[in-house]
Order: structure tokens, then sequence, then C-alpha cells
């Protein structure tokens, strides 16, 4: 299990379902960790040191090209290593890099509120830099046999058909460009690593520190913790064939239009 963006409330949220599974089937799992921190939950660390069945390792990353390729070299050679001369395998990988929002920029509301300086900042942190991961990361999991399921989160927005409202340019482009790249690499993937498939997640509105700005008008009901959003990744996960496509589904394991 690789988790990019560990520092994330749904990240850690997963970790936390994840490693709970492994206790509650007394399972052994490899968990690998990014994010631009040093180090990941103090509070994580602390449970998963409670039980030698987590075996964990943190990779700290400044999501630059010239990182994310050593982060990546170093995790092949982490996961190549044998135990028992038997491959360690990756069965899930979540993206969950992305932004909203910062101390000085926020969605645009009308056209005059579009900047370039701004869309730069948003297409980097929601774009470019998932694809980034998604060209690393189809040479590490080409060779293994068994399903892994590749999780890039995306939102509803992204949706070019699903456009009623307008506005947020800055956050809808990136989305909707970074569900094209998944789209794209879905293509090559099924040529190269034919046992990964790829999914664009929508949460939902969930109680995040990304979302926290604009849950005013969200109504409790359509308002999800990140520990519930968690729990309806790993459920709908269980359900998706590795089918060499891409799919683009929401919170409730549904289809989005792209």
């Amino acid at each position: 299990m690789i988790i990019i963006g560990a520092s994330s409330a749904i990240a850690r949220a997963m970790m936390f379902e994840l490693i709970q599974q492994a206790y509650d089937d007394l399972s052994s799992m490899q968990l690998i960790t990014v994010s631009q921190q040093a180090e990941i939950d103090a509070e994580i660390t602390q449970v998963m040191a409670q039980t030698s069945l987590i075996s964990h390792h943190h990779f700290q990353c400044d999501y630059q090209q010239h990182s994310i390729k050593t982060v990546v070299g170093s995790i092949n050679a982490l996961m190549t290593a044998s135990i028992d001369n038997a491959p360690l395998l990756i069965s899930k990988i979540l993206i969950c890099n992305g932004v909203l929002h910062t101390s000085e920029l926020i969605p645009e509301k009308k056209l005059e509120d579009c900047s370039a300086e701004n869309l730069l900042t948003i297409l980097q942190s929601n774009t470019i830099t998932p694809m980034l991961w998604l060209s690393e990361l189809v040479v590490l999991v080409s060779k293994q046999k068994s399903p892994c399921y590749l999780v890039i989160f995306s939102a509803r927005v992204g949706s070019i058909s699903d456009n009623y409202l307008g506005g947020w340019y800055s956050y809808r482009a990136s989305k909707a460009a970074l569900n094209m790249l998944v789209k794209t690499a879905a293509i090559e993937y099924a040529r190269r690593a034919k046992s990964v498939k790829l999914l664009a997640f929508h949460p939902g509105t969930t109680d995040t520190p990304l979302s926290k700005p604009f849950q005013a008008k969200v109504s409790p009901d359509k308002l999800f913790t990140p520990e519930f959003v968690a729990q309806q990744l790993i459920k709908i996960l269980t359900t998706l064939d590795i089918d060499g496509q891409a799919s683009f589904i929401d919170w409730q394991g549904k289809n989005i239009n792209w």
C-alpha cells in the first residue's frame, strides 16, 4: 500500500482504516507513505508501533519531478527486496495531492478573477503533480501480476458534461485536465501494467481544511467525515474489475460522466 500526500485528512483516515483491518484479520501489511513532511502523524506512528503486523516506510518529497523520480526509485528498491524469496506486491496506491485554495488564493467567482498565477498554482498541484507520479509509477507496477488499484483523487466539478454552475475556473480546469490525463494514462497502463486499475475518485464534500471555507452552504447530510470517505473507498475498490480502463466514480460507487 502506497499513500502519496499522506498528510491529508482522508489519507490519514485511510491509514487508520487499513491498519484496523490488519489488526482484525491478523494480516501483515506493508505501508509506504509520501508527504512533504519529514514524518507522518504521530498518532498513526504510535498505533503501528503496537504491532509487528505493520511494516512502514516514509519518504519525504517536495513533489518536484526529480524528487518524485528519486522516491519511486527508493520504493522500487524496497519493493524488490524479498521476504522468504517472495517480492513484495502493491495492492493499492492512493494519490491524494490537491489544493482548492490558499491564504492568497480563493476559487474564482467570475472571469475577471482569473489570473495566470492562480491557474498555474492550481494546475501544478492538482494536475501536474499526480501526472508525474503516474508516469513514474508505471514501471514500478508493470511486472506484478496481482491486482493493484491506483486511485487519483479528482472531483465532480472536473466533469465537463456536468458543469451547470460555472465559476471555480482554475479548480474545474485542473480536475478536468487531470481526468483526461488519467483516462489517457489508463490506455498505456493497459499495455504496460495489465494488473492495474486506474480510478479517478470523487470523495464528495469532506470535512477537511480544503472544504472548510465553503461548508456553510452544505447540508449536514452531504458533509462527510474523512473516516466515512475512507470506508466508502475501501468498499468501492472491492467491486472494481481490472479492465484496462479508467473509471470516474463518486463516494457512492456511482459513475460520473467525464
